[in-house]
C-alpha cells in the first residue's frame, strides 16, 4: 500500500508541475514521439527525450509516496537517482502496456485515505477530497490521483518482473538462513575510523586486563552495544562479516575478537553473551526459510534487472535550472 510522506521540497515542485500532469495520460506524446515546439527536456534514455514536466511529476510523486513505499533519505543525489529510475520504469511499463484499472486506483485511494483516518467518502464528497489533498500534501486531488496511478503502474511492473524470476533454493541455503536468525549474540563494540587504530586498540586490550574498561570510561562515545540480537540483524544492519559473527558465537564471554570492518569503519568486539540456535526447530520451520530465500533471490534478480535496464537505456541527464543534474 502506498503511504504519504512529508517533504519540504514538495511545495516548491507543485507550482512547476500543476499544468503538466495530464500529459502523463498520453505516454506516446510524453516520451518524445510527438514533441511540442519549444518543449524543454530534462534528459533522455533509449535516445528518447524526457520532458521536464515528466521529471517534475515523478519527482513530486516520490516526495509524496517515497520509493517503492519507503521514504527517501534527505539527500538530493538519492532523490535524483530515484527520480530517473522511476522515469525509466514508467517508460518500461508503457512499453509493456501495463495499466492500472480504474477499480485498482479507487481501491488504493481508499486504502491511503483509510490509513490517514479521514472522516469523509472521497467518491461522494469531492470537495472534501480536494480540501484534504491541498491541506495534506499541498496539491490538487487530480494530481494526487495521477501520482498514485503512476506509483501503482511501477509497482505492477516490478511485480511482473519478479513473477518471471523463478529461483532455485538449496537445502543448505535454507538451513543457513535459519541459523542466521536463531543464533543470537551480544557484544560491545569499540569503533574506529581506520584499521590501524583498531589494531592498536586490540593489541592493548589483549595485553592489559583493565584497558577496555578504562577506555570505555574515558571515551564512552566510541563504544556501542547493538543488543542481544540475531546474527542476521548484526550482519544486515551493522555490517558484521558472517565468518566473524559465527566465530564470535564460539568464543567465551569476556573474549575479545580482533578488528573487522562493519557498516562504518572498523570495530573490535567484546563478547558479552551468546545463545546458539536450537537445530531441532529447523525441520518444523524450514518451509518458511525456503520461501525467505526464494524472495531474497527474486529481489536480487529485480535489482540486477534494473541495473541492466539502466545500462541499456544509456541515461543522459541534461543540465537545467529546474530539472536534472549533469
Amino acid at each position: 500500500m502506498c503511504k504519504l510522506f512529508k517533504n519540504k521540497e514538495l511545495g516548491l515542485l507543485i507550482s512547476c508541475i500543476f499544468f503538466f500532469f495530464l500529459l502523463l495520460s498520453n505516454c506516446a506524446r510524453v516520451y518524445g514521439q510527438s514533441p511540442e515546439s519549444g518543449q524543454k527536456n530534462a534528459g533522455e534514455f533509449f535516445d528518447i527525450k524526457v520532458p521536464e514536466e515528466n521529471y517534475f511529476f515523478v519527482k513530486s510523486a516520490l516526495l509524496v509516496f517515497g520509493s517503492n513505499g519507503i521514504p527517501l533519505a534527505d539527500k538530493p543525489e538519492e532523490l535524483e537517482e530515484r527520480t530517473w529510475d522511476e522515469l525509466l520504469l514508467s517508460y518500461e511499463a508503457f512499453r509493456r502496456k501495463i495499466e492500472v484499472k480504474p477499480e485498482e486506483l479507487e481501491a488504493e485511494i481508499t486504502k491511503v485515505l483509510q490509513h490517514e483516518k479521514v472522516d469523509f467518502d472521497w467518491r461522494a464528497d469531492s470537495a472534501a477530497f480536494e480540501k484534504w489533498a491541498r491541506e495534506k500534501i499541498n496539491e490538487p486531488a487530480e494530481l494526487f490521483k495521477n501520482q498514485l496511478r503512476h506509483m501503482l503502474t511501477v509497482q505492477k511492473l516490478r511485480q511482473q518482473v519478479m513473477d518471471g524470476i523463478v529461483p532455485q533454493v538449496k537445502e543448505e541455503e535454507a538451513r543457513q538462513e535459519f541459523r542466521n536468525e536463531h543464533n543470537s549474540l551480544s557484544v560491545e563494540l569499540a569503533e574506529f575510523d581506520s584499521l590501524k587504530e583498531a589494531r592498536d586498540f586490540y593489541g592493548k586490550a589483549k595485553k592489559q586486563k583493565d584497558f577496555w574498561e578504562k577506555e570505555r570510561a574515558s571515551r564512552a562515545d566510541r563504544f556501542r552495544r547493538p543488543g542481544f540480537v540475531s546474527l542476521e540483524f548484526l550482519m544486515d544492519i551493522w555490517g558484521f562479516p558472517r565468518d566473524a559473527a559465527y566465530k564470535m558465537m564460539r568464543l567465551k564471554k569476556g573474549s575479545i575478537h580482533p578488528p573487522e570492518p562493519i557498516y562504518k569503519g572498523y570495530a573490535v568486539f567484546l563478547v558479552l553473551d551468546t545463545r546458539p540456535a536450537n537445530e531441532a526447530l529447523y525441520e518444523k520451520t524450514k518451509k518458511g526459510y525456503y520461501e525467505q530465500i526464494r524472495q531474497k533471490k527474486k529481489y536480487k534478480g529485480l535489482h540486477e534487472w534494473l541495473v541492466n535496464l539502466r545500462k541499456q537505456a544509456n541515461i543522459r541527464i541534461y543540465k537545467t535550472k529546474e530539472g536534472g543534474q549533469g
